[in-house]
């Protein structure tokens, strides 16, 4: 057995949005949940909206995140992977990270091997049927012509911009969200479409939703959601042996989360 043999998957930290006050608060229990991991993590995969906005000018980044950024070079610094997955809050992240962090960046997914065990991950934006609307206006901020128009933009407006527009993001205002079922989750929908063209893994991860759960397919793989940091803080763990989707308890004990096996 490895002397750091886990797997960590978190996504939707969304570190920025409400109050400064309230932001703090969240980002310490993140720095606890990280400290709590530091001792086993080998590898620790953020799949996306980190940041409820990042956008990377040459010589300026957004203030901010200082203990949360401070708690990642510490853990680059003993020697544990990190990797970004661009989201859709956060997909102007361009080589800060890789420079100050040796971080890997993920533009959209990443098929990953571990013993024996194949993972597909992606932040979920954009995947399955329907939000056209949305699926064109990744292409286009996603572009290089729009990000050079952007980086032309002061900081103080470009970023205030930003701001003001994640403002009306669900994060912000806190929507509760429901799950629908399984035929009508939109990731479980393009989960099962690549499975019947045969593109076959044990995991799919995804983030995005803002709803944790954990279900077993018919085939024997099984579908995963992250959720959230500002509700649910939840994330998952690969042991070598096994995939848990947990729920973390800061001065406790966390909780595996079960199965959803209907909708």
């Amino acid at each position: 057995m490895l002397e750091r043999p886990n797997i960590y998957f978190a996504s939707d930290f969304h570190l920025g949005v409400h109050g400064e006050k309230e932001a703090v608060a969240r980002e310490r229990k993140i720095i606890s949940w990280l400290n709590g991991i530091q001792k086993d993590a080998k590898s620790l995969y953020l799949v996306g909206d980190i940041f409820d906005f990042w956008f990377e000018y040459k010589t300026v980044v957004p203030r901010g995140y200082i203990r949360f950024l401070g708690k990642l070079a510490e853990l680059s610094d003993v020697g544990v992977e990190i990797v970004f997955f661009k989201g859709n809050h956060d997909m102007w992240m361009f080589d800060y990270f890789k420079e100050q962090l040796n971080a890997i960046i993920i533009d959209d997914e990443l098929e990953l091997y571990e013993q024996g065990k194949r993972f597909f991950i992606h932040h979920g934006d954009g995947l399955g049927p329907g939000d056209q609307q949305y699926k064109i206006l990744k292409k286009i901020f996603r572009s290089k012509f729009c990000q050079w128009l952007f980086a032309r933009l002061h900081p103080n407006l470009g970023i205030g911009i930003a701001r003001r527009w994640s403002a009306k993001s669900r994060a912000a205002n806190l929507q509760t969200e429901v799950f629908k079922g399984i035929e009508k989750e939109w990731l479980i929908t393009y989960t099962q479409e690549k499975i019947k063209r045969g593109e076959l893994h044990d995991f799919y991860i995804y983030g995005h939703r803002h709803l944790p759960y954990d279900i077993p397919l018919e085939n024997g793989s099984r579908v995963l959601n992250l959720g959230e940091w500002f509700r649910h803080f939840t994330y998952a763990v690969w042991d070598g042996e096994a995939l848990k989707l947990k729920k973390f308890t800061e001065g406790g004990e966390d909780q595996s989360i079960p199965f959803i096996r209907n909708g």
